[in-house]
């Protein structure tokens, strides 16, 4: 039993690609670690909630965006992902569905970049959009697209 209660646990978080406007909606951070650097919105998963009702739930909070999961993009395991200590995150690609951009929760400031005008990212979240990149490419043309017949 001694070795169960002294067991070092991992936690688990989610993090949002949202496209949104021809680009990707990004918070700055107002908390450490990496407090003033931009990032994926996201956060630790609720015990008792699905990591899908979860990156919801996290994306509203930070943005204002009402979202719908559209795909997995990885799981994110490195023990170094993180200094606070070992940090699981599984990414999903959203799909916005209403709201309105607003910075919320534990964001300082939130806004849309175009994915080549990326500032540096918190954590290992380069990484996710990198890995992202060929699901984003199509969608942010489409987006474009719809923005430029509709004179936005």
């Amino acid at each position: 039993m001694e070795g169960i209660l002294s067991m070092k646990c991992i936690t688990l978080t989610v993090d949002g690609i949202v496209p949104y406007i021809g680009g990707i909606v990004l918070v700055r951070r107002k908390n450490e670690p990496f407090k003033g650097h931009y990032a994926l919105p996201g956060g630790i998963v609720e015990y008792g909630e699905t990591v899908e009702e979860a990156v919801i739930r996290e994306v509203h909070e930070e943005t204002g965006l009402e979202c719908e999961v559209k795909r997995l993009v990885g799981v994110y395991s490195d023990p170094e992902r993180d200094p606070r200590g070992h940090f699981v995150s599984v990414c999903f690609l959203m799909d916005v569905r209403g709201g309105e951009l607003r910075a919320g929760s534990d964001a300082d400031d939130v806004k849309v970049f175009k994915l080549g005008e990326l500032p540096p990212l918190a954590f290992d979240h380069s990484r996710m959009l990198k890995d992202a990149e060929v699901m984003l490419s199509g969608i942010l043309s489409k987006v474009q697209e719809h923005n430029d017949l509709s004179g936005r």
